[in-house]
C-alpha cells in the first residue's frame, strides 16, 4: 500500500433515517428543472437539454444551521429533493434507472445569486455561488425500502412562517428516472453519488436570524437557522 504523505480527509456522510450514515462521493446538482422557476430566472420553460453543475460532498450539511457566508449581500433559498444511489453505471437505462436509488431526503441549494449573476454575464462557472462551505442544508435519507419512490408530492418552503416555495415533484420537466440516465451518458454513476434534483419557483433571500422550514411529502421536514 501506497503510504499517504498526509492524513486522509475524513469521508463526508449525511445521516439516514435509521441511524445509519451515507457515504458521498459526488453531487450533481440539476438547473431550471422546474417550469415555473425557469421563467422566474429568464429562461424558456420548454423542456431542452437538462444541464448540471456541481457541489463538493462535503457542503451537504446536516448540522441544521447554515452559516451566512463571505463576499455575498444576496444568499437565497432553493429546496430540493435529494436522490442517493447505491450503485451506478454507464448508459443506464431509464426503465432500469430507480434500481440504483438508495433513498430520498428533503435539502436545500443554498445560492450566493450576486456572484452567480457575475459568473453568467461573464461566461464563467458557478461554483463560487453554489459550492462554498455548508451550502447544502440536508435532512436525513429515508430509504426506499421504507418511503418508496415519489413521482409526486408536496413540496414547500416557509421563511419565519411564510411560505416561499410551493409546487410538487410532478412538476419536474426531468423524473428521477431521466436525471440518472442521462448523467450516466457523460459520467460513470458509483454508489455514493447523489443528485439534487432542481428547486420550484419562489427562490428568495434569506437574512441571518431567519429560520428556514422546508418539507417535502413522504420525506419529512428540515429546519435550518441562518446564523
Amino acid at each position: 500500500m501506497t503510504k499517504l504523505v498526509i492524513p486522509a480527509p475524513a469521508i463526508p456522510t449525511i445521516p439516514t433515517a435509521d441511524g445509519g450514515a451515507f457515504p458521498l462521493r459526488r453531487v450533481y446538482c440539476i438547473g431550471r428543472n422546474y417550469a415555473a422557476h425557469a421563467v422566474e430566472m429568464g429562461h424558456d420553460p420548454n423542456r431542452e437539454s437538462p444541464f448540471f453543475f456541481q457541489k463538493n460532498p462535503n457542503n451537504l450539511d446536516p448540522s441544521g444551521e447554515f452559516p451566512y457566508p463571505p463576499q455575498s449581500s444576496d444568499v437565497q433559498h432553493e429546496i430540493e429533493m435529494i436522490v442517493a444511489l447505491k450503485s451506478g453505471g454507464t448508459n443506464i437505462s431509464v426503465d432500469g434507472a430507480l434500481d440504483h436509488v438508495w433513498g430520498y431526503a428533503v435539502a436545500l441549494d443554498m445560492t450566493r445569486r450576486d456572484l452567480q449573476a457575475e459568473a453568467k454575464k461573464a461566461g464563467r462557472p458557478w461554483e463560487i455561488s453554489k459550492a462554498f462551505e455548508r451550502s447544502g442544508p440536508v435532512g436525513p435519507l429515508q430509504p426506499v425500502s421504507k418511503v418508496g419512490h415519489l413521482p409526486s408530492g408536496r413540496v414547500e418552503l416557509k421563511v419565519n412562517g411564510t411560505v416561499r416555495q410551493e409546487s410538487d415533484l410532478n412538476q419536474m420537466i426531468w423524473k428521477v428516472p431521466e436525471m440518472i440516465a442521462y448523467l450516466s451518458e457523460y459520467f460513470e454513476l458509483q454508489a455514493g453519488d447523489v443528485i439534487m434534483s432542481g428547486t420550484p419557483s419562489g427562490v428568495g433571500a434569506v437574512q441571518r436570524g431567519d429560520v428556514m422550514e422546508a418539507s417535502i411529502e413522504g420525506l419529512g421536514s428540515l429546519s435550518v437557522k441562518v446564523v
